[in-house]
C-alpha cells in the first residue's frame, strides 16, 4: 500500500477507499495501514460509512480520550461496526497517536442517522440544534420555543415506525407537522450562516461546526422521512438518492477542514450512476463518490478493492476471464486498472453480501486494491 499516493497523478484531498463487501476484518486491517501510511503525509481525517453523529463519540474520544473504549466502541458506531476488531484497533491507534499532539487525527461518520428501512427521529437533531442557537443568540431570532419545537415532533415511535418502509401511508413525513419541522430546520440552519461571525466567537469553531453537521443532518433526515410517506414508483430511488446526498454534504465540508481518507462499499465510492434491484424494480441515482467528484474533480481519487475467494461465505476462485480471475493469477495488491486489457466478464457472485467489480467501470477507476484471499473474521 506503501506505492498508493506514487500511482495517482496527484495528492487528492479525499481519497476514497472502497470495500465490496462489509464485515471483514481483513480489509480493515488493509485500511488502517493505508490510513497511517496517509497521516504521514499530512491526511488527518478518517471517514467511515457510519452514523455522522455517533461519530461525534469515537472522535472525541480520539482527540480528548473522553469516555470509555469498550462504551465508545458501542455507542459510536451504527450498524454494529464497533463490534469489530479492525475498527477498534483504529480508535486505538488514533488515540495512542494523538496523545500529546497539536496536529491531531480526527475520526468522523458520514452517513445519516439512518438505514435504507429506519431513519432516526429528527428529534435529536433538531433539539441539539435548537439549543446550541439559544444558548447564544437572542430568543426573538429563533423562530420558535424548544416547546413548540417538542409539540411538533410528537412521539418517536411515529418517526421510527417499522411499518412504514413497506406501507408509506403509515409515514408521518408529508403531514402538516413534519413540514412545519422542514421550515424551520431551514429557518434553523440559515441562523447557523448568517451568524457565523458571532457564533465563531462567542462558542467556538469546533461547536459552530458541529452545529453546521446537525444542521444538515436535521434537514436531510427530515427530507429522507417526506420521500418515506411516498407513493409513487421513485419512493425507493428518492430515498437512496437521498441517503447518498447526505454522505456527499458531509464529505465535501469533512474535506474543506484536512485531507480525507473516506472507506466506505465500492457503490457508495463510483464514478457511475448506480442501480439496484429492490421491490421489485430497477432503481438509479448518484452515489456519494459520483457526487463528491463532480465538485472536487482532480482532487478526487477512488480505489475500489477486488477480492479474490471468500470461503466462508461460498465465493470460490473467479473465472479466468473476470477482473477478479485475472488478478487472481498474478501476485499484486496495487493495481494501475489501464493495465486491465482485453474483453472481460462481469463476476456473478454466488452471495449477496459480496459486489465484483464491473469491467465497465474500469475507465473510471483510479486503482484497484486486490485481496487474493479473505478469511472469515
Amino acid at each position: 500500500m506503501n506505492a498508493v499516493l506514487e500511482m495517482l497523478s496527484n495528492k487528492p484531498r479525499l481519497l476514497a477507499l472502497g470495500e465490496p463487501t462489509h464485515n471483514e476484518n481483513q480489509l480493515l486491517y488493509l485500511r488502517n495501514e493505508l490510513f497511517q501510511q496517509l497521516v504521514a503525509e499530512g491526511y488527518r481525517t478518517i471517514a467511515l460509512e457510519s452514523d455522522c453523529l455517533r461519530g461525534l463519540v469515537v472522535d472525541d474520544y480520539v482527540t480528548s480520550g473522553l469516555g470509555d473504549l469498550d462504551e465508545v466502541m458501542a455507542s459510536g458506531f451504527s450498524h454494529e461496526w464497533g463490534g469489530l476488531e479492525g475498527n477498534r484497533q483504529l480508535v486505538q491507534w488514533m488515540r495512542a497517536f494523538n496523545e500529546g499532539r497539536s496536529d491531531q487525527v480526527r475520526f468522523a461518520g458520514f452517513d445519516g442517522p439512518l438505514e435504507i428501512s429506519g431513519p432516526e427521529s429528527p428529534r435529536h437533531v433538531l433539539t441539539t440544534l435548537h439549543n446550541y442557537l439559544a444558548t447564544w443568540l437572542d430568543a426573538d431570532l429563533l423562530p420558535g420555543t424548544s416547546d413548540a419545537l417538542d409539540d411538533l415532533l410528537g412521539s418517536d415511535e411515529r418517526w421510527t415506525n417499522p411499518a412504514v418502509m413497506y406501507e408509506p401511508d403509515q409515514s408521518i413525513g408529508q403531514t402538516p407537522e413534519a413540514e412545519r419541522l422542514q421550515l424551520l430546520a431551514g429557518h434553523l440552519t440559515a441562523l447557523v450562516d448568517t451568524q457565523t461571525p458571532y457564533l465563531l466567537k462567542a462558542s467556538s469553531r469546533e461547536e459552530w461546526n458541529r452545529a453546521r453537521l446537525y444542521a444538515r443532518t436535521a434537514t436531510g433526515l427530515l427530507r429522507y422521512h417526506y420521500w418515506m410517506a411516498d407513493t409513487s414508483p421513485s419512493r425507493i430511488a428518492r430515498l437512496l438518492a437521498q441517503r447518498d446526498l447526505m454522505m456527499a454534504a458531509n464529505l465535501l465540508d469533512l474535506t474543506d477542514r484536512s485531507p480525507t481518507l473516506v472507506f466506505a462499499q465500492n457503490a457508495h465510492l463510483q464514478r457511475e450512476e448506480s442501480s439496484m434491484n429492490m421491490a421489485g424494480a430497477l432503481h438509479h441515482w448518484w452515489s456519494a463518490g459520483a457526487l463528491v467528484n463532480a465538485q472536487l474533480g482532480e482532487q478526487y481519487a477512488f480505489l475500489a478493492t477486488a477480492i479474490g475467494t471468500m470461503h466462508h461465505h461460498e465465493v470460490g476462485t473467479p473465472p479466468e476471464d473476470t477482473i477478479e480471475g485475472v488478478l487472481y493469477a498474478q501476485d499484486q495488491q496495487l493495481i494501475d486498472p489501464r493495465t486491465l486489457t482485453g474483453p472481460l466478464k462481469p463476476r456473478v457472485s454466488p452471495w449477496f453480501g459480496y459486489a465484483a467489480l464491473h469491467p465497465d467501470h474500469l475507465p473510471s477507476l483510479d486503482g484497484i486494491v486486490f485481496v487474493k484471499d479473505v478469511n472469515p473474521s
